[in-house]
């Protein structure tokens, strides 16, 4: 196999012996090793070595994984005793922004997107839609959906995206977009790898700002939380960034903030006392230019003004444009000193409706999590007009939904020794209950062990999914550590006929 491959006609190279860390991933749960990594110089390295795989049928029983910066959670950029294809190595092909009416970057499916923002920020422009995380790769995030504080008002990432390049399972090279491979298109968006590898991309940008207001402000009532999140994403004018976060039995908040926030009341926030409650902590940001600042101010303080949050726990911060998009990369720094990075992380990222977020609370933030071992919670609410139903993304079937993330990581200092199996065993108690409870949750970077369940995910989208896989993938040779189709066999095609 490896004398078939090294005859191909490459700029870029195989690697067949140093392949131990593509076994790994962000997750740090599931470890399959690969028999070769591919990294590609072009976009015809990849488009051969699928075309190769694919022609060679059930000779060459191998799949292939495209794998970005290794940020997945359960082995999904994996592919055992198959290929994987190092995304990072097509970084080397230029960014172009173009300006106009409908300015965008066109960028490598492998680029990172905290290279794209220092970029487009050289022209004056920067993309409208973000991760949290900005060290993940162009075709990471749009094989998901990519979401932050932003989707609310722009959307997910992938509703932010102009033209595509994709490598089919075939090895055909498709350009696509709205209006050309149509079908090709919404199926690679948020597709989870299942039909093509994305190669390049056309994102949209816009003007970009220098400066942010960034606030934090606290509720010890969920239902007033919720109703002032629902409120702010509502308005026309409002703020560019609405996060939240849930505080379970956590104190010295104040404390904890100081260094990056200022209370707006110093002596009263010096009084506060959590006493052991669980909090809700809306965080908001507003952009602007140093010119604006005053008129930035007073909506600011017009807004807050409609809020119900606890007096005196209002948190302010003023910081550049880019040190508010990297802000999780500062954490990051943090852990690797402390050697917390590469620890397991067993997240689960839940989409939860709006008629059923206070049953949701009820159960789990109430009864299940009541420790303080957890770690950080997100929630917070985005309009599902801003998402296109064409795209192969699973949302609720609500006007507005959460999005709720479990981001808890399994180290000695805040879990113990069994911090991993307590954690995995929260987990399964929120999902059996948001099973029982029919609460019409979907999960977000989904992650199920058999058809059947990915199946009951799509639901009535599932026969188009299949259909799609069956067109571009007929052999399932892509995204094999997602779990969705098995490699190709008679089987395989009647079931996806079905």
């Amino acid at each position: 196999m490896e004398s078939s491959f090294k005859s191909l006609n490459m700029d870029g190279h195989f690697d067949f012996k140093d392949i131990h860390h593509a076994a790994s991933d962000f997750g740090n749960r599931y470890h399959f090793l690969p028999v070769a990594i591919l990294y590609p110089k072009t976009v015809s390295d990849i488009s051969s070595t699928i075309k190769h795989v694919f022609n060679k049928g059930s000779t060459l029983d191998l799949t292939i994984a495209a794998r970005g910066h290794g940020h997945s959670l359960q082995g999904q950029a994996q592919a055992h005793q198959g290929i994987v294809i190092s995304m990072e190595s097509l970084r080397g092909t230029k960014m172009h922004v173009h300006t106009g009416e409908l300015p965008y970057v066109d960028v490598s499916g492998g680029e990172l997107w905290i290279n794209i923002l220092h970029e487009t920020l050289k022209h004056g422009y920067a993309p409208k839609s973000w991760t949290d995380y900005l060290h993940l790769t162009v075709g990471g995030t749009l094989s998901n959906a990519g979401i932050s504080g932003q989707a609310f008002r722009h959307g997910p990432q992938i509703n932010n995206v102009y033209e595509l390049e994709v490598v089919t399972g075939k090895g055909d090279v498709v350009i696509c977009s709205e209006k050309q491979n149509a079908d090709l298109f919404y199926g690679v968006l948020g597709g989870l790898g299942q039909f093509g590898i994305i190669t390049r991309a056309k994102i949209s940008v816009e003007p970009a700002p220098k400066k942010v207001k960034w606030i934090r402000v606290l509720y010890s009532d969920f239902h007033s939380f919720t109703k002032d999140q629902e409120h702010l994403i509502a308005l026309e004018d409002t703020f560019d960034y609405i996060e939240g976060f849930v505080i379970i039995n956590r104190t010295g908040l104040v404390n904890n903030w100081r260094s990056s926030f200022n209370p707006k009341d110093p002596l009263q926030a010096s009084l506060f006392n959590s006493d052991g409650r669980t909090l809700y902590c809306l965080e908001m940001a507003k952009y602007f230019n140093p010119e604006e600042t005053d008129d930035v101010n007073q909506k600011m303080d017009n807004l807050l003004s409609k809020l119900y949050y606890v007096q005196h726990t209002l948190f302010l911060s003023e910081v550049s444009y880019v040190d508010f998009l990297d802000r999780v990369h500062l954490s990051e720094i943090k852990l690797r000193e402390k050697g917390l990075w590469d620890v397991p992380h067993p997240w689960l990222n839940l989409l939860v409706p709006r008629s059923t977020i206070y049953d949701f609370s009820e159960e789990v933030f109430g009864r299940i999590l009541t420790d303080n071992s957890n770690g950080p919670i997100l929630i917070y609410p985005v309009n599902q007009s801003r998402w296109n139903a064409k795209t192969s993304v699973i949302t609720p079937s609500e006007d507005v939904f959460y999005l709720v993330a479990f981001l808890s990581s399994a180290s000695p200092s805040s879990t113990g020794s069994d911090g991993l199996e307590h954690l995995l065993s929260q987990n399964k108690r929120i999902l059996d209950f948001c099973g029982r409870a029919h609460l019409g949750v979907k999960q977000y970077l989904p992650h199920y062990g058999t058809q059947e369940e990915w199946q009951a995910h799509f639901g009535s989208k599932w026969d188009v999914f299949a259909r799609r896989k069956l067109t571009y993938d007929p052999s399932a040779i892509l995204a094999p550590g997602q779990r969705i189709f098995q490699k190709a066999n008679t089987q395989h095609s009647r079931d996806l006929r079905k």
